[in-house]
């Protein structure tokens, strides 16, 4: 299979099975044991990139791309804290769901920007480009073009996570614990902290921050990586 059946599947499943799945994830709903755990997860790793953001001054002076946005997990509550969002995602039926809850929480559609769109066509220029949770749909070479784009998107700060590639975690994925139900309707690519700082690095970039986000089904590392002084790239 080659990634763009990869993507194609991805795509298909977060329209159907997926988005009913993971909205229900995303959401405050009732939901089962698992499902919460995975909620908890994700949950705490975008608390920490907002306070990260935070940390670092007014969010209101910030242009964020959150590329592969969901349903609004993060481009919501930063775009409430004043930043100015762009979110797009592969799935319809997701950023018409993120779309939703912004009204619900915002009491208007004008800020996140949302927009069905792969990351790969993704264009413009934004200070800060987060993607969260998206790489593990990502073989290693596509997450080496994938990141590398999103470098040139960034005039400062590229955040990202990824399912890491531990034994501790391969063994899981091949016992097929790891990222359990529906979800194994899609593959789950880990990756190796030091290739993904290895291609930060290539593309300019140097790692600030980091944070391990673990409950019993999430596994998630977390870069923050600001453009070296003297790159010339932007």
């Amino acid at each position: 299979m080659n990634a763009a059946d990869d993507k194609t599947i991805v795509k298909d499943y977060f329209n159907s099975t997926g988005f009913d799945r993971w909205q229900r994830i995303y959401g405050d709903g009732e939901v089962n044991k698992v499902q919460l755990d995975i909620r908890t997860g994700h949950q705490r790793t975008v608390d920490t990139v907002i306070s990260w953001l935070q940390a670092d001054g007014n969010l209101s002076e910030l242009t964020i791309c959150d590329a592969g946005c969901g349903v609004g997990s993060l481009s919501i509550p930063l775009a409430e804290a004043g930043a100015k969002v762009y979110a797009s995602d592969i799935s319809e039926k997701m950023v018409e769901e993120g779309r939703e809850r912004a009204v619900k929480v915002l009491g208007n559609a004008d800020n996140p920007t949302f927009a069905v769109q792969d990351l790969e066509t993704l264009s413009g220029s934004h200070h800060t480009v987060i993607c969260l949770d998206v790489l593990i749909h990502y073989p290693q070479d596509k997450a080496d073009e994938m990141i590398s784009h999103l470098c040139s998107l960034a005039q400062s700060r590229v955040i990202l996570s990824f399912a890491p590639k531990t034994c501790a975690l391969t063994i899981l994925k091949k016992i097929g614990t790891f990222f359990p139900g529906a979800s194994k309707t899609t593959r789950a690519y880990l990756h190796r902290e030091a290739d993904v700082v290895k291609i930060l690095e290539k593309n300019g970039f140097t790692v600030q921050r980091q944070a391990l986000t673990k409950t019993r089904f999430y596994f998630s590392r977390l870069l923050e990586a600001t453009r070296s002084e003297g790159d010339t790239n932007k």
